[in-house]
């Protein structure tokens, strides 16, 4: 005979437990997701800044600084940030610089690119035909920076597979930075017969006698090492695509307003930029280590600004001022500090574990330091030396006025005074 079912209650189960068995998967919260969380950051009716091939590569220039990083990653804009803070950077294009390089820029575009296209051909078109008036380019229009980036890829391998010469202005490219997705958007880039794509920059500053400023031709050079990095990615997925090291530099020829262009090659500015970009910590272990509420919202107080911009360890260098918005800032919390990177990369790497100014001043005055550390001992001997020094300037000084004094005291009475 079998035993009859245990009678009494079926078990409780907890409410909470039942509520979030029957809530559906789809509605059950979620941790915050890094693009909620860099919104948040960035403030919630502040749309994020686009980054930009210049500003990546300073980023690239100076992987340490964790401050840019975040800010850069999360679109904040630093100009806005700064001004904010009461530390404006005083630098940037003027409206008429602006204005000449678009007028520039749709000169050398114009009928199709065809004088653009001469000058590639002219300067790295191969055994290749020359571009006729037939040359592809292909509308890359599309909704939002994602959904561009994916018309440029496909445009990028219909182009390569159709075998011809097609030139996309202004393709839009996707490069992750540091955890966070970066679109850029280059001038132009051209498609060769042989697969071979070429990054060209235009640029509205002069080239006197094939030869332009060497610090301008390097930041281009830069810029466009990273618009390398970026369509590498799309080539890696591209059959039959490989991307040019040598990218097209064009620019108004001597004093006139002619296009004129020559061939730079990125090699080394993209194996540089590429180590550099693979060193930035990611942005959000950056964010995960900020306090609860911090937002870089320019409509915050100063002081709430200032206290969310601290939270945010920097690496500023004097190299900062010409490309960072934020240097401004920067320089004067660091020199509020008495830190020795105001000095320079080169004087903080030789100061060891001297991290300011007054434990430099100590330790070459003898007050602080281990003498049989090398650097305390370099700081004292350099003291000392500066110290002979300043004694017999001081003591060639006092021979010189005691001689002039005698040769005064020997001249006759009513001779005049030397000159």
């Amino acid at each position: 005979m079998s035993e009859s079912p245990a009678s009494g209650p079926p078990p409780q189960i907890p409410p909470a437990r039942l509520s979030a068995a029957r809530q559906p998967e789809t509605t059950r919260p979620r941790a915050t997701t890094l693009r909620q969380r860099l919104a948040e950051l960035r403030g919630p009716s502040v749309a994020p800044h686009p980054l930009d091939a210049r500003a990546l590569a300073a980023l690239a220039a100076n992987p340490g600084c964790k401050r840019r990083a975040l800010l850069d990653g999360a679109g904040v804009d630093k100009g806005v940030l700064a001004t904010a803070l009461g530390s404006p950077a005083p630098f940037g294009q003027s409206q008429f610089a602006f204005m000449r390089g678009n007028a520039f820029e749709a000169k050398v575009k114009a009928d199709g690119g065809a004088e653009l296209l001469r000058l590639l051909y002219e300067r790295l078109g191969g055994g290749a035909e020359a571009p006729a008036g037939d040359t592809a380019t292909p509308d890359l229009s599309a909704a939002g920076p994602e959904g561009r980036a994916a018309r440029t890829a496909l445009a990028l391998r219909e182009a390569t597979a159709a075998g011809g010469w097609a030139l996309l202005d202004h393709p839009m490219l996707a490069l992750e930075v540091a955890g966070s997705p970066a679109y850029l958007e280059p001038d132009a880039v051209v498609v060769h017969p042989d697969g071979r794509w070429t990054v060209v920059e235009i640029k509205s500053f002069p080239m006197i006698d094939a030869s332009a400023d060497p610090s301008k031709v390097g930041a281009a050079a830069r810029q466009a090492a990273v618009y390398v990095l970026a369509l590498e990615r799309v080539a890696a997925v591209t059959e039959g695509a490989e991307v040019g090291h040598r990218v097209l530099l064009v620019c108004p020829k001597d004093f006139s307003n002619l296009p004129t262009a020559s061939v730079v090659d990125v090699r080394k500015q993209r194996a540089v930029t590429r180590r550099q970009l693979t060193r930035l910590t990611r942005v959000e272990d950056i964010a995960a280590g900020l306090p609860e509420g911090t937002t870089f919202d320019p409509a915050c107080p100063p002081e709430e600004l200032d206290a969310a911009v601290a939270a945010v360890p920097p690496a500023y260098a004097p190299e900062c001022l010409a490309a960072c918005e934020l240097a401004f800032h920067c320089r004067a919390r660091s020199r509020a500090e008495g830190a020795v990177e105001t000095l320079g990369r080169s004087v903080r790497g030789e100061l060891g574990g001297l991290t300011t100014v007054a434990g430099v001043l100590a330790a070459a005055a003898g007050k602080e330091g281990d003498p049989a550390d090398p650097t305390v001992a370099a700081l004292r001997r350099a003291a000392a030396l500066r110290a002979e020094a300043l004694e017999s300037a001081e003591a060639l000084r006092a021979g010189t006025r005691e001689s002039v004094s005698v040769r005064r005291a020997g001249a006759p009475e009513g001779a005049a005074a030397c000159r």
